[in-house]
């Protein structure tokens, strides 16, 4: 398969180091801003019901190859994880 596109090869050092320029370059609020405004451009495009089917084909795919336990164990961990000891009320 012909790579057709620009630059270099993607996943190359050289790659990696144009990704790092444009890092410097633009800072960690540019990412921030593009990702939001293509997602903003896919919600506009495609409408809410998309990302709950690719949520529900995400979670489907999940189960088929880990299983239903899967979710028991992860909710478990993620329990844990995320619990906070609340400062007792006065």
């Amino acid at each position: 398969m012909a790579n057709n596109k620009r630059g270099p090869e993607r996943g190359s050092q050289k790659a990696k180091h144009g990704g790092q320029a444009v890092r410097e370059k633009y800072g960690p609020e540019f990412y921030s801003k593009i990702g939001k405004m293509g997602g903003d451009a896919v919600k506009e495009k495609r409408g809410p019901q998309f990302y709950a089917d690719i949520g529900k084909k995400g979670g489907d795919s999940t189960k088929s190859q880990h299983g239903s336990a899967f979710y028991s164990r992860i909710g478990k961990e993620g329990g844990k994880r995320g619990s906070v000891t609340a400062a007792p009320k006065e």
